[in-house]
């Protein structure tokens, strides 16, 4: 029984499909098989695997750099031994490092501890005290995030962004010439076409992607407090300013010379503010196409056996951008915090960021479903090319804003405001316009010039600058 006097299910942990029904997050329950590449990266596995990278990397670097122990060296064979020590990590090797931190109550010692066990089993005692050298756990915790951002960045977040957004591109393409109205304010506005205006959401999300795609990772392995304290005490004749930066160098990173105990996180906020940005540009685009659904623009492709609702059998809901909409809410309510709260760390160091960074896995799920559901409603879209016809065939008074800049053009008097008394609030029909046109004074040339006017037609250059993006797009998420 429980607490609560509810009795615990029984049989329920006998295999993979039934740990997910007793997950407590969604992430790791229902929607495991969505966000599974991310397990390996951001879970306590993949934290784990990259702190002994850390560590087994500082201490070749002390060793065959830096030359820290003088004429002890290793070997060929023993640094290929070294190596297996982070390329061959195992889940039970991550089960020992968890079973060392039951005794030492800090997961980064347990890793120490464990990187010392497996020298010793490989014969490199003469090197196993260097191990963790002149290190605070924020060396190397940083360097872990820094890893498994730069992976969850270059393996699935920014694949699945170029991705959805080369499906809006294509799209567009599909439609570069589909003339549709314009609803600003929700009214009736100066037509556009459909390739265009998924041109500007596909522009705004190549925006997003290249900032995200931008942000310098960066890193620190400078001590207690970022002085090389014990650093200087052990061995003064090492210019470790230099040596540090070479070490985050050769890890692909940026550093930062300037830290206290924890390197700062100013560039994870910026990281996840630009992650923030390009799902908002995805949530903006599930709205409008929920709307656009809603008015007929579009219809969906009914999938075989699913179901839109357990009692109207005539639905075919807008399912996967309602879903990507509020995986995009919660990804980017968790985003905002930590990018706010990892900015902040009481004097040299608070552990706050520490339980506040375990969560950044469920930023990326969340964003990655988000993503995924965006990209397959997307595959589900059919236009409605009839009714946008028709919706342009009923509102001639859209044409209203040419007859009165063009009326500006030739000089005649109060063009806005005599327009204006015989169209506002109003819808014209083809009839109702001629007669409009007829009621202005306007020469036979211009009024016959603006007679041949359709609101289909009155697209301006929408058509080649959607063109031109498609090209210029197309080139910029090539080098994402």
């Amino acid at each position: 029984m429980t607490k609560d006097g509810q009795t615990a299910p029984k049989n329920l942990v006998s295999n993979e499909a039934t740990n997910e029904l007793l997950a407590v997050s969604p992430l790791d329950g229902r929607y495991r098989r969505h966000v599974a590449e991310l397990a390996t990266i951001c879970s306590e596995f993949g934290l784990i695997q990259r702190r002994v990278v850390v560590e087994v990397e500082w201490l070749k670097f002390l060793v065959a750099d830096l030359r820290l122990l003088g004429d002890t060296s290793l070997d060929p064979e023993q640094l290929s031994a070294l190596q297996t020590v982070r390329t061959e990590f195992t889940g039970a090797d991550a089960e020992r490092i968890r079973e060392i931190e039951q005794t030492t109550n800090h997961d980064v010692k347990a890793v120490e501890y464990f990187v010392k066990e497996k020298l010793e089993s490989i014969d490199l005692h003469a090197v196993k005290e260097y191990v963790h050298f002149a290190c605070t756990s924020e060396d190397v915790n940083n360097l872990a995030y820094a890893m498994m951002l730069r992976d969850a960045r270059r393996d699935v977040l920014l694949p699945l962004m170029v991705d959805v957004t080369r499906e809006i591109l294509s799209l567009a393409s599909a439609h570069l010439t589909t003339p549709m109205l314009s609803r600003t304010h929700g009214q009736t506005a100066s037509p556009t076409t459909l390739g265009k205006e998924l041109v500007n959401v596909a522009a705004r999300l190549t925006q997003w992607a290249e900032r995200f795609s931008n942000v310098a990772i960066q890193a620190k392995i400078n001590g207690a407090v970022g002085n090389f304290n014990a650093h200087v005490a052990a061995a003064p004749e090492i210019d470790w300013p230099t040596a540090s930066a070479t070490f985050v160098g050769t890890l692909g990173f940026t550093p930062n010379s300037y830290t206290t105990q924890i390197e700062p996180h100013d560039w994870i906020a910026e990281f996840l503010n630009a992650l923030v940005g390009f799902n908002q540009v995805i949530l903006d685009f599930d709205r409008d196409v929920w709307g656009y659904i809603a008015l007929g623009y579009f219809n969906q492709k009914q999938v075989e056996g699913e179901v839109g609702s357990s009692t109207m059998p005539h639905k075919v809901n807008p399912i996967d951008f309602e879903n990507s909409e509020g995986n995009v809410g919660i990804g980017n309510a968790l985003a905002r915090h930590l990018a706010d709260k990892l900015l902040i760390s009481r004097w040299q160091r608070d552990l706050t960021d520490s339980t506040a960074l375990r969560n950044i896995g469920s930023v990326f799920g969340h964003s990655v479903i988000a993503l995924r559901s965006t990209s397959r409603g997307l595959k589900k879209l059919e236009v409605n090319q009839a009714l946008l016809a028709k919706d342009l065939d009923e509102a001639w008074e859209v044409l209203s804003e040419a007859v009165q800049t063009v009326m500006r053009r030739h000089g005649l008097p109060d063009p806005y405001e005599t327009v204006k008394e015989i169209t506002r609030g109003k819808r014209l029909t083809e009839t109702l316009y001629a007669e409009m046109l007829e009621k202005l004074p306007l020469d036979d040339e211009l009024r016959s010039q603006l007679r041949a006017m359709h609101p289909s037609s009155y697209i301006g250059l929408a058509q080649e600058l959607a063109d031109n993006g498609i090209h210029e797009l197309s080139v910029r998420l090539q080098n994402l």
